[in-house]
């Protein structure tokens, strides 16, 4: 029984809602240590009390959103790497829809976006192990393993009919967030390519815009954000501050005042005016709605390609006290004019589909990237 009066605790405090009063709570509680009983003496199988209690305190979690979930300790210390532009694995930022792992993004010149591995794709197999079920964070630990090895992806696509299998070689993942270079048919348009959210991506990224700016022939940008599975608030707050001279960025809301802010704009564009087009797709999430969404209210770009991702929430990594952490969703985040882009997203002022089985990103057959192009020539 002391387990269950130890889960019990954890569950009191998860669950406590002015939905119920105390009594009903309690009795919550109590069905719980119930079931929990019945399992131990009936269930066909022995099982680990423990994996149990685990696996009831990540359920509680997912049925919030598909973004918040339990680390377990081993997990907890395999997942302190983001953010800091090197990790190992696939190259795929993945997110929960209806209890499937569904990718938001395959990250530019990654073994997954090599392989083919498309946003929107939902995975349901890893190797021989059905997806259906498993936590997200479950899954990337299923999905990571050591350099050189390979792992068998099985995947289902929209408007596709059978299943799409893949075998990908597991890499250490460096990412380069920004790249860019100058095009058109007069060379006169700077592109950069913002391939993620990190701690240094505005450092690279107005280091590109002052070369750029340096440069007499430059009329334009188009800035790529397609594929972008977002990152850092900070860095969303900071990059698309380059761009407006003034006015609301970003702000959050949350059940914490410190939760709940406003983000402005400091004087100052440093592209002068120029024209913008920012290029969005279904892969662009999180930090890069932010950008798009807040350059589009204020005006200040056109926005083309196709409808972004749809995550408007704030996580924070919350550690416990047995070594593990849970992810929590702790605010949402509404574009100037006061949306949510939460399950809806951006949607383009100019819808452009990607066109082509052989369409690629930054390439020849890159028909949005070419009709952002002609933008600056009509």
């Amino acid at each position: 029984m002391k387990k269950i009066i130890i889960v019990s605790t954890v569950f009191s405090l998860i669950f406590f809602s002015t939905t119920y009063s105390k009594n009903e709570l309690y009795e919550k509680i109590d069905l719980f240590g119930e079931v929990l009983e019945n399992i131990k003496k009936e269930y066909v199988d022995d099982i680990d009390q423990a994996e149990v209690m685990e696996s009831a305190i990540n359920g509680v979690l997912q049925s919030l959103d598909p973004y918040s979930a339990y680390m377990s300790p081993e997990l907890f210390k395999e997942m302190q790497t983001d953010t800091r532009g090197e990790f190992g694995g696939l190259g795929i930022e993945i997110g929960m829809e209806s209890g499937v792992v569904k990718v938001i993004s395959p990250i530019d010149d990654t073994p997954a976006a090599k392989a083919g591995i498309k946003a929107g794709d939902y995975i349901v197999k890893i190797g021989k192990e059905q997806v259906q079920g498993k936590s997200l964070l479950e899954a990337v630990k299923l999905m990571r393993g050591p350099v050189g090895t390979s792992i068998n992806l099985t995947v289902r696509r929209k408007n596709v009919k059978k299943p799409i299998e893949f075998t990908i070689i597991r890499r250490t993942i460096e990412v380069q967030s920004v790249s860019s270079k100058i095009i058109g048919d007069q060379k006169n348009l700077g592109y950069i390519r913002l391939k993620s959210f990190n701690e240094n991506s505005d450092k690279q990224f107005l280091k590109s815009v002052k070369e750029f700016e340096k440069k007499p022939r430059i009329k334009g940008y188009v800035l790529d954000l397609r594929n972008n599975p977002g990152g850092l608030l900070t860095q969303a707050i900071n990059i698309t501050d380059f761009f407006l001279d003034d006015g609301e960025i970003v702000s959050t809301k949350g059940r914490k005042i410190s939760e709940t802010r406003k983000f402005f704009a400091r004087r100052g564009d440093e592209v002068k005016g120029k024209p913008i087009v920012v290029l969005i797709n279904n892969g662009s999430a999180s930090a890069s709605e932010i950008f798009a969404g807040a350059l589009k209210d204020h005006k200040r770009a056109i926005i083309l390609g196709e409808n972004s991702y749809g995550k408007g929430s704030v996580q924070s990594i919350i550690p416990l006290t047995n070594g593990g952490g849970i992810r929590l969703t702790i605010s949402k985040y509404y574009l100037p004019s006061g949306k949510s882009i939460s399950e809806v997203g951006v949607t383009p002022d100019i819808l452009v589909e990607a066109e082509g089985e052989d369409f690629q990103i930054n390439s020849d057959k890159d028909n949005q990237l070419n009709y952002a192009i002609k933008l600056f020539n009509s």
